[in-house]
């Protein structure tokens, strides 16, 4: 069953539910026909229920093996000392059931985000749990990563388990579900059944709005291949790949798509680019003039911005108000007299709140109780606020709903229509050839073709992706 909704409609929470997360106020839980209770994410355990969740939840500190078995491991002997032989190898057997070649002795902090993903998959299937929920999990997976996952997910339906599909993505809820609900406002909003699910009609479900007003690339011209280049890398490696180096140029008023498999070297070019990690060698031109970029201050003060892929934890400090996080950058237009004035914030958060759109009872609200896809137009508001040149893009939409991602495409082809060129990283083959005016591929940290609009097609890119 796949289960479907804007971001806030209560999906997230409802399977929190489920888990013995939240308790609910109200209703009934029934598993082969007898209600049971969740007081505990133990008590879901025990009746066959495991969730992966959203956001990651990993130690990244420990290893792949003692993620995958945290808090029940394997013991031997009378002494019950854990039982590392057993663990690994249980380990790799369900590694191997996702067609993953790691070893369980990897610490997770040394995995890419996607594969950080799949060992949270890795330990759901170790449950052998009989109802899976599955919230998101290929929302930092690559086109490749999400075939397989979707194949194990067509598997474990063939073994009789029975899946709670929660995804953003409709193309997988129209290749995998036998039906759908869909949620809105903490209601049911109603049921499609296999041959009723299409995109248009889920969508207009969930949002009330046409898929074709999703992308609104920009109106080819005759000029455009000679318009100025605004943003350039030149000769830029990173510690990821030292031997590699990467070129690549954004016109002015452009989205350059820069598409390729996880691990291809996309987010360590946008941070090494930001100064967010010093590169071994290259430069960065902004119109023409080369700009010494050793932090991320010296970057905002070029006007080069950059989305982060995770916003929780790398975009947005979660404690803070949604004032204090669009106006942290440039506190000093904000000062008088060494103060920061309240006042001053208050007008240019509340300005920006409005611009997009941002769903919150006001800029004081602490940011971490705003939905994925509000808090990613927090972290837009504070560099939209700063007039920027060049925005970098990582994964702009990765966990936010239909509705909300429409009107951040929106807002990145407004921003390119004023002029500001974007260079926008995404694992979404849609996304990038719905909203990109060119294609860059990266493989194995190197740029391994450049696609004009009419070239675009996921052919053609998945070629470059592998090379």
């Amino acid at each position: 069953m796949a289960l479907v909704g804007e971001n806030g409609a209560g999906k997230s929470t409802l399977m929190k539910i489920l888990a013995g997360i939240h308790q609910p106020d109200s209703g009934t839980i029934r598993i082969n026909g007898e209600p049971v209770v969740m007081q505990s994410p133990r008590d879901s355990s025990r009746h066959g229920i495991a969730i992966i969740h959203q956001e990651l939840e990993v130690i990244d500190s420990l290893d792949i093996s003692a993620n995958v078995f945290l808090g029940r491991e394997p013991v031997r002997g009378p002494l019950r000392f854990i039982d590392r032989a057993k663990m690994d190898a249980d380990t790799v057997d369900v590694l191997q059931r996702l067609n993953l070649r790691l070893s369980p002795r990897t610490l997770v902090r040394e995995l890419s985000t996607a594969h950080q993903q799949m060992v949270e998959i890795a330990r759901a299937l170790s449950l052998n749990a009989r109802i899976l929920i599955m919230d998101e999990p290929t929302s930092s997976l690559t086109l490749i990563e999400t075939e397989q996952l979707m194949q194990v997910v067509k598997d474990l339906r063939a073994d009789g388990v029975s899946i709670i599909y929660i995804s953003h993505r409709l193309n997988e809820v129209q290749e995998l579900a036998d039906h759908v609900v869909v949620l809105r406002d903490g209601r049911n909003a109603g049921t499609l059944e296999r041959d009723e699910i299409h995109r248009e009609r889920l969508v207009q479900m969930m949002v009330g709005r046409d898929l074709n007003s999703f992308y609104t690339p920009r109106q080819p011209s005759e000029n455009a291949s000679s318009e100025s280049v605004c943003f350039e890398v030149k000769g830029m490696r990173t510690r990821r790949y030292p031997k590699c180096d990467v070129s690549l140029e954004v016109r002015r008023g452009e989205i350059l798509g820069l598409a390729g498999l996880v691990g291809a070297g996309r987010s360590e070019l946008a941070a090494a680019i930001f100064g967010v990690e010093l590169p071994l060698s290259g430069t960065v031109q902004i119109e023409g003039t080369a700009v010494d970029i050793q932090s991320p201050r010296d970057a905002i003060r070029q006007g080069i911005y950059l989305v982060p892929e995770d916003r929780r934890n790398a975009g947005l400090i979660t404690a803070m108000s949604v004032r204090e996080n669009i106006t942290l950058p440039a506190l000093e237009r904000y000062c008088s007299g060494g103060f920061i004035q309240q006042s001053a914030e208050d007008k240019v958060a509340t300005r920006m709140c409005a611009e997009l759109k941002i769903k919150t009872p006001s800029a004081e609200v602490t940011a971490s109780n705003l939905s994925g896809g509000n808090q990613q137009k927090v972290v837009l508001a504070r560099w939209l606020s700063l007039d920027p040149k060049v925005i970098l893009f990582d994964e702009p939409t990765r966990g936010i709903d239909v509705g909300a991602r429409a009107e951040i495409y929106q807002l990145m082809r407004r921003l390119a229509d004023q002029g500001v060129a974007i260079l926008m990283i995404s694992s979404d083959m849609e996304e990038i050839l719905g909203n990109s005016d060119r294609v860059a591929v990266m493989h194995e940290g190197r740029i391994s073709g450049v696609l004009e609009r009419p070239e675009c097609s996921q052919e053609a890119i998945m070629r470059l992706a592998v090379a």
